[in-house]
């Protein structure tokens, strides 16, 4: 399959479980090499590059869970970060406090991370993830356990990476209200493979999406 993401865009990718999304991001990543094909950022192939060496590059991810150091604060987290990116202490200080207010976690600056909420959570590990100055985001699941009513300032935060940080958001979630909301267009697997492809009203109109991903409920509804 190929897969494209630019800057300025959000990408949903959904499917089944099973249908292969998490591994996709961990080839993307570097966490996991594949058997064929190739990755590429901005026309350089980093498909046998270390994940940190994709990261020092502008390539960014969350994880399903947390990967925060817990006894650490939660500026620290931040800061870690930003230093892995090759920031002087000074500047991940700075980008740390502005992180902190853009995802609303400056009440939070100096507690360990470990005592966080949640959803505090799920903005740390985006805070974290934007300290490196990221072309590119890989959100897996990151409104996984979120209560429905915070996941309208979620999308919130997902939007402000493309527009705020004019960075490429790829996003893998159940939640298909939050992917529909905030998605310029979506890819489909089914077992591997692409589905479909299309806008957020097009994948909503496919039936061959409903049938795989959707259930054949969605089917039904979408023929009467």
């Amino acid at each position: 399959m190929t897969l494209e993401l630019h800057r300025h865009e959000v990408v949903g990718l959904i499917g089944p479980n099973g249908a292969g999304k998490s591994t996709l991001v961990n080839i993307i990543t570097g966490f996991d090499f594949p058997d064929e094909g190739r990755v590429e950022l901005e026309g350089r192939d980093i498909t046998r590059w270390r994940p940190d060496r994709r990261g020092r590059q502008g390539l960014a991810r969350t994880f399903q869970h947390s990967r925060s150091f817990r006894g650490l604060s939660v500026r620290e987290n931040i800061e870690v970060s930003a230093l892995g990116a090759g920031l002087s202490p000074g500047a991940a200080r700075r980008r740390a406090d502005a992180l902190l207010e853009q995802l609303q976690l400056t009440r939070y600056a100096n507690a360990p991370a470990g005592v966080l909420a949640h959803g505090d959570e799920r903005r740390l590990g985006v805070a974290r993830a934007l300290a490196t100055e990221p072309s590119f985001v890989l959100m897996d699941e990151p409104a996984a356990g979120l209560p429905e009513a915070e996941v309208p300032d979620f999308a919130a935060v997902i939007r402000s990476v493309r527009d705020e940080h004019d960075a490429g958001v790829l996003l893998i979630d159940h939640n298909m209200a939050l992917v529909m909301d905030v998605c310029d267009r979506i890819q489909v697997l089914d077992h591997g493979a692409k589905l479909a492809e299309g806008t957020p009203n097009e994948i909503r109109a496919n039936l061959d999406v409903a049938s795989a991903y959707l259930g054949e409920s969605a089917v039904r509804e979408e023929r009467v």
